[in-house]
């Protein structure tokens, strides 16, 4: 779309230094924009490329100082104003398709305004869909299953009865709420099944990336609250709680009944064992082991976690292990040949 940097100025309410009546109609990086183009600077180690930056105009933080003729709007935080822009250049009308002829929609469902649900689709008995819920081809919605408005069910979701998902919610490709938690006892010749008979409950504006799987709570519910953020190929195992706005970056793996609060952010890789809690703010590095319960506000990292700083140089140290080995060996070689001479 074409607009006009007073236009931008105006949507992001922002602070322009440029020509209010230029018009852009993309939006690249700092160094591919030209003339017609919109970027940002949103790391302030690629401010050097403001110098050859060729862009019609440039988001930039409200303090920051850039070379002399450059188009630019002051924001409070350029990489957000960005995703607005980005958001509303690329909107498109929402157009709701019905239920195809070929999806298949239990007589007993219940369906808001202005659904969509796509070719080879299921919708349970007893399910019950918001207004503008859009089921993509091969989704199945078990039956019993709530859905709340505005959320996306993309192709080849599975969700087991009973779970229920808010609203504005996007469900990733292969996501698969409500499988049974892993849960057995042995009773002398084998491994006998506790029945999972839980639920997931998803609240409102949360978004799980593609292949990631929630099961279903062993009694109770395993609980996704508010603005959580998953990454793909994420695992959630049973009666876990996932707290408000956390951030599960990819391959996450969380053991039954652990609790995490409002604001975590766990890095790739990281496995978390049972029936701990990591409290509000964490921050847990990519790779990292979690045996036992992490303070609010904590920044931890490694296997088995330490405060950040010290795992960073106690990884920096271990390539070095050899080399101190070799000079250990030899300061205890001229002690024992001290203690001989004595």
């Amino acid at each position: 779309m074409k607009i006009t940097l007073g236009q931008l100025a105006l949507l992001l309410g922002g602070s322009l230094e440029g020509p209010a009546e230029r018009e852009v109609s993309g939006i690249k990086g700092l160094e591919d924009a030209g003339p017609e183009d919109l970027s940002f600077l949103a790391n302030p180690k690629y401010a050097p490329m403001l110098e050859k930056c060729r862009a019609g105009v440039v988001l930039v933080d409200r303090e920051h100082k850039v070379p002399e003729g450059l188009a630019i709007i002051r924001v409070d935080n350029p990489y957000l104003a960005y995703a607005q822009v980005l958001t509303k250049a690329t909107a498109k009308p929402y157009v709701p398709l019905g239920v195809h002829p070929k999806a298949v929609v239990e007589p007993d469902a219940r369906l808001g305004a202005d659904c969509s649900v796509h070719a080879l689709a299921y919708v349970g008995a007893g399910a019950e869909l918001g207004d503008r819920v859009v089921v993509h081809p091969g989704a199945y919605l078990g039956p019993g299953v709530k859905v709340g408005s505005d959320t996306v069910i993309h192709a080849n979701v599975v969700v087991y009865q009973d779970c229920v998902i808010g609203s504005r919610c996007i469900i990733h490709g292969g996501v698969i709420i409500g499988a049974d938690g892993y849960g057995f006892v042995f009773d002398g010749q084998g491994h006998f099944k506790i029945p999972q008979v839980g639920i997931v409950q998803i609240d409102d504006d949360v978004e799980l990336g593609a292949g990631t799987t929630v099961d279903r709570a062993a009694n109770g519910r395993t609980w996704i609250q508010r603005g959580v953020k998953i990454d793909d190929q994420v695992h959630i195992a049973h009666g876990c709680v996932i707290g408000e706005n956390s951030l599960l970056v990819a391959q996450v793996g969380i053991s039954g009944s652990s609790k995490l609060g409002k604001g975590v952010v766990l890095g790739g890789k990281v496995g978390v064992v049972g029936h701990i809690t990591i409290g509000d703010g964490a921050m847990v590095g990519g790779g990292s082991g979690i045996a036992q319960s992490v303070e609010p506000g904590a920044v931890v990292s490694g296997y088995p976690v330490m405060p950040h700083r010290l795992w960073l140089r106690t990884r920096g140290l271990v390539k070095r292990l050899p080399e101190i080995f070799s000079r250990v060996k030899k300061l205890e070689d001229r002690l024992d040949q001290r203690e001989e001479e004595e």
